[in-house]
């Protein structure tokens, strides 16, 4: 039995301590999948003791062996989460408790969140996030009034039907109690007023912040269900197009969908759907596994929607969940039959072909099943991070699992939390055709290597039978670019030394950070140790 989800409390408890989650790991999808134990760590309640059989000689908590780098040259904080999740609920307003540095994701996703409503079918607007502007004296002395003023500025120009208040490293370190202020808020204004603890370094993933945010929502706004909703299904994505709807139309069902881009009515009813599904474990696991456990919601525990057998088998789950088997399986035939002689195209086209898949855990997993159900040869990838289990525990959910399964392992398989270093060294290690990549800071390196990259803005692109000839159109039409890329690479300079190019381990300065303290005739000696 699983660790039951705590809505008692106002902070979420952090992935490292929850799931186990590491940023930094080398070797094959086989080792790795024994490694984390999936099966073991989901039989058992976690933080209850020992198991005999899971890893590590029994310990449920234990910690994967993790690759710790000597620095990080770059990432992502939970507190960005937070403002690409609560900053993106469309009646909502979501205040960031920081100095104003912390607002500069704010152009960004301002710019999803524009695009995400216009995908959506919704009149274009700019994101409700503001910032206290938080100032050296303000640390000093406290900032709970400026908070209350801000509080008071958005719900005079706003009226929104809720306010997030997202804390930060500032708040954290001196302190600030943002909880109390927001009880005082939410009733003087008679609105939801949840306080969202995501400070930069409560987690080194930035995957916590989902969870941040969606546990303010589940103890603030989702409310008990009033009626059964039985034809409708949450939907957990980011800001992608509607896909979900269509293909759930065939079902008989509606979409809810949650966070992003939902209104807090959307939020509140997730209490009232007959399932609840998402496109990526990274994102849904905590959401999902909260609103089975305290409000009675099935998670659909199947493969991700990704290729024939992840999309059969997920559609099937639904369906059962559903009551709806008999749609689903004329649906699923249907589909075989429509898609199956364009994915025969593509693999004859793309034959020969070598993909790199850079993304987050769970999606990589589901995108390099795509790429092999279209001929594409992967032997290489890199995920932003790993959890060894998901917050429902069942096997059904183990991606990576299902990964090695059915469409084989792969065999450099990397775990680097964004660390562009690393990927260079990655690249020259897999010497890919082509680059699938979601968070673009890191796909200008790969055209400075005459790799074209396809950077995943949409992330419902690869999702279900559509999803194998998305990806296959996008992957041919950026090889058709490949020249370009190839003057790229002849006409820049990378901005790494020769000694560093010449590494064949990207992780030589985790397994020996002592590197960095000698001079260049010593890390010659120590690296071909």
């Amino acid at each position: 039995m699983t660790k039951k989800i705590n809505l008692d409390i106002a902070e979420v408890e952090p992935r490292e301590q929850r799931l186990g989650t590491i940023i930094g790991w080398d070797g094959t999808t086989e080792e790795l999948a024994k490694a984390s134990g999936y099966e073991a760590r989901g039989k058992v309640q976690r933080g209850s003791g020992r198991s005999a059989g899971s890893p590590c000689g029994g310990c449920d908590g234990c910690r994967l062996c993790e690759l710790a780098g000597p620095f990080s040259q770059g990432s992502v904080c939970s507190e960005q989460m937070v403002e690409c999740q609560a900053g993106h609920v469309r009646d909502a307003v979501l205040i960031q408790h920081a100095p104003v540095g912390c607002g500069s994701g704010q152009v960004e996703y301002n710019a999803l969140y524009r695009n995400g409503l216009v995908m959506r079918g919704f009149p274009a607007e700019n994101l409700r996030i503001t910032n206290t502007n938080l100032k050296e004296s303000d640390l000093v002395f406290g900032a709970s009034d400026k908070l209350r003023q801000s509080i008071n500025d958005v719900w005079e120009r706003y009226q929104p039907k809720a306010i997030f208040i997202a804390s930060s490293c500032a708040t954290g370190i001196i302190g600030e109690d943002i909880e109390s202020v927001a009880e005082e808020k939410e009733a003087e204004l008679g609105i939801p007023v949840i306080p969202l603890a995501c400070e930069g370094f409560r987690s080194k993933h930035w995957s916590t912040g989902f969870d941040a945010t969606q546990h303010g929502i589940l103890r603030q706004i989702v409310r008990a269900p009033q009626k059964k909703q039985e034809d409708l299904v949450n939907v957990i994505n980011l800001w992608g197009s509607d896909v979900f709807t269509p293909m759930l139309a065939h079902l008989g069902l509606r979409v809810n969908y949650v966070v992003d881009l939902a209104s807090v009515d959307e939020l509140a009813q997730m209490s009232e759907a007959a399932a609840t599904v998402g496109f990526c474990y990274t994102l849904s696991s905590y959401l999902a596994a909260a609103l089975e456990q305290h409000f009675g919601v099935p998670e659909v525990k199947a493969p991700m929607p990704y290729g024939f057998h992840g999309t059969d088998a997920w559609l099937r789950e639904l369906a059962r969940v559903t009551h709806r088997e008999e749609r689903a399986e004329h649906y699923i035939a249907s589909e075989h039959a429509r898609v199956k002689p364009r994915i025969e195209e593509l693999r004859k086209k793309l034959k020969g072909v070598k993909g790199f898949v850079a993304t987050g855990s769970a999606y990589a997993h589901g995108l390099i099943e795509v790429l092999r159900e279209l001929g594409i040869e992967v032997d290489g990838s890199l995920t932003f991070h790993h959890d060894p289990v998901y917050d429902s525990g069942s096997s059904a959910e183990d991606s990576l699992g299902h990964l090695n399964a059915q469409y084989g392992g792969v065999r450099h398989f990397h775990v680097s939390n964004r660390q562009q270093y690393q990927l260079y060294t990655f690249l020259q290690e897999a010497q890919p055709d082509f680059l699938l990549i979601r968070h673009n800071g890191l796909a200008p390196l790969a055209s400075r290597l005459g790799i074209p990259a396809a950077p995943l803005g949409d992330e419902h692109l690869a999702v279900g039978y559509q999803g194998m000839i998305n990806i296959g159109e996008t992957v041919l039409e950026i090889l058709a670019h490949k020249k370009f890329h190839d003057d790229i690479k002849a006409h820049v300079k990378l901005p790494y030394t020769d000694w560093w190019r010449q590494q064949k381990d990207a992780y030589i300065l985790a397994r020996h950070p002592e590197i960095l303290q000698q001079d260049e005739k010593e890390r010659e000696v120590l690296s071909h140790a």
